[in-house]
């Protein structure tokens, strides 16, 4: 099936969570990273459990240092 990451065609299994978009991704560290599924944000406990549907609009933001 098929979401958007921030704009961008990514393909997930049907039954995928948000933690397997992530692994998909190759995004390591999840420290400093918030997510939002159709504009909710979704806390970090519940990434594991919310499955995600085809179409889904997944936001991904990565907090960086700097000055």
């Amino acid at each position: 099936m098929d979401v958007f990451v921030n704009g961008k065609l990514l393909a997930v299994p049907t039954g995928a969570r948000i933690t397997d978009a992530l692994d998909i991704l190759k995004i390591g560290s999840v420290k400093g990273v918030a997510v939002a599924v159709n504009n909710n944000v979704i806390g970090r406990a519940d990434w594991e459990h919310l499955e995600l549907n085809n179409n889904d609009r997944i936001t991904l933001i990565k907090a960086t240092q700097g000055g």
